[in-house]
């Protein structure tokens, strides 16, 4: 069982505690920096070992979670954001093996090069440090920046939404269970034991140094606040505003498939789709089995005067719902002239995500695949690809929408930075 949960009374101490747990990641960041890898792994193994074997009690903590939620009027999507189950929590299992057995990143020589005196320089990955990560309501996220930052050799400091707060703890304890049978020190995944909210702030401040980066993991309010208040860098992370635009030469069975998935599979997760762009090519053969689909899915759509004339049960859409990250069963619709309209329309209303193309086009697909200016561009597949499991890294600290570092699924080898080593034999400069 975990403890019961925490609150702080006055800043002071919020603020000491907040300190010490920076000094504890800056202390376990040194110290990770030239950990073996094999030790990292036997950190790993025993972390995926945790989690499996105390599945129980992570899904029990859980449950008290989505009640709490569910008794104060949360959404559908919301809830299904906090929700684990069996599936869920082996998934979180099968992502640290996965995260176990990718090349380690710390130590990689990039690019190698001599000089004409002689010199040799290398260019090699070493760590961030300690980063900063701020979610909210997805319990995985947990585990799966906590796993990252341990492979790439950083320290990371939690900071959970406090609707999956039990949830969190749960979790945090096997991964702290794997760090002591490895013998790597806790502040190497630290879980901020409190609700308060003043310690998102006294995080964004970087705590006098501690912090090296921030990454936040939330909706559009947390994003802004991240930006406007953080004096560490931020690995930005917009709101998922995704489209899926149905070529004319596209088939119709595999774009109804694809928009589906994309928009119902999970509808509150960021790589969800959110507008549906059919070519006015195509538009008599598939705009009417694509909307009708979704309505008969559960899905409201807000179209275009074209979207409500292919079926009634469609709603008039705003300005408001071309820019509009729904996370819910919700999805704006319009038709475009072509090709050059859906570009547009994306660049307009897009945030930079990811963004797809059904067509059997290959002219088509590959304009669209190198102008779209997006993390992650989709040919003839769903935008819930959009994900660093899905990739292959196992998990991600989450999609950076900006351009700066990484961009996109942020995985083990998107958190580190490199250094230049120097071979000489002696060279002095004229």
């Amino acid at each position: 069982m975990t403890a019961p949960l925490k609150t702080v009374e006055g800043s002071d101490d919020l603020s000491a505690q907040m300190m010490q747990l920076g000094a504890a990641a800056r202390a376990a960041a040194r110290q990770l920096a030239i950990a073996p890898t094999e030790q990292k792994n036997r950190a790993l193994a025993a972390m995926e070992r945790a989690i499996r074997a105390h599945c129980e009690a992570i899904l029990a903590a859980n449950a008290e979670d989505v009640a709490e939620v569910r008794a104060a009027g949360a959404s559908s999507a919301f809830i299904d954001r906090l929700t684990l189950t069996p599936a869920r929590v082996a998934a979180i299992a099968d992502g640290i093996k996965v995260i176990h057995d990718i090349t380690d990143p710390i130590g990689a020589v990039t690019e190698r090069w001599q000089r004409p005196n002689g010199m040799v320089i290398e260019r090699v990955r070493v760590p961030l440090g300690v980063i900063g990560v701020i979610f909210e309501s997805r319990p995985n996220v947990t585990a799966d920046a906590g796993v990252l930052g341990l492979k790439s050799g950083n320290a990371v400091m939690l900071r959970g939404g406090s609707d999956s707060f039990r949830s969190c703890r749960a979790i945090h304890d096997c991964l702290l269970a794997g760090l002591r049978e490895a013998g790597l020190p806790e502040g190497a995944i630290s879980l901020v034991p409190v609700r308060d909210r003043a310690a998102v702030g006294l995080m964004l401040s970087g705590l006098g140094g501690q912090i090296d980066v921030i990454v936040p993991r939330g909706g559009k309010s947390l994003v802004a606040r991240v930006e406007a208040e953080a004096r560490v860098p931020v690995f930005a992370h917009l709101e998922g505003v995704n489209h899926v635009y149905v070529d004319r030469a596209s088939d119709l069975e595999m774009a109804k498939a694809i928009v589906l998935n994309a928009k119902m599979r999970r509808p509150g997760v960021c790589g969800a789709a959110e507008t549906l762009l059919v070519d006015a090519g195509a538009a008599e053969r598939h705009l009417a089995p694509l909307v009708g689909a979704l309505i008969d899915a559960g899905c409201e759509v807000r179209g275009d005067a074209a979207v409500q004339q292919a079926d009634p049960r469609a709603k008039a859409a705003s300005e408001q719902d071309w820019g509009t990250e729904y996370g819910e069963p919700i999805i704006a619709a319009r038709v475009v002239a072509g090709l050059d309209d859906a570009l547009a329309h994306i660049a307009r209303y897009g945030s930079h995500h990811t963004e797809a193309i059904v067509t059997e086009d290959q002219a088509a697909a590959a304009r669209f695949l190198n102008e779209v200016d997006a993390a992650i561009v989709l040919h003839n597949a769903s935008t819930q690809f959009a994900d660093g499991g899905e990739f292959g890294f196992g998990a991600e600290i989450g999609i950076a929408t900006g351009k700066f570092h990484a961009r996109g699924p942020v995985g083990a080898e998107q958190l580190t930075s490199f250094k230049y080593r120097v071979h000489g034999t002696g060279q002095t400069r004229p």
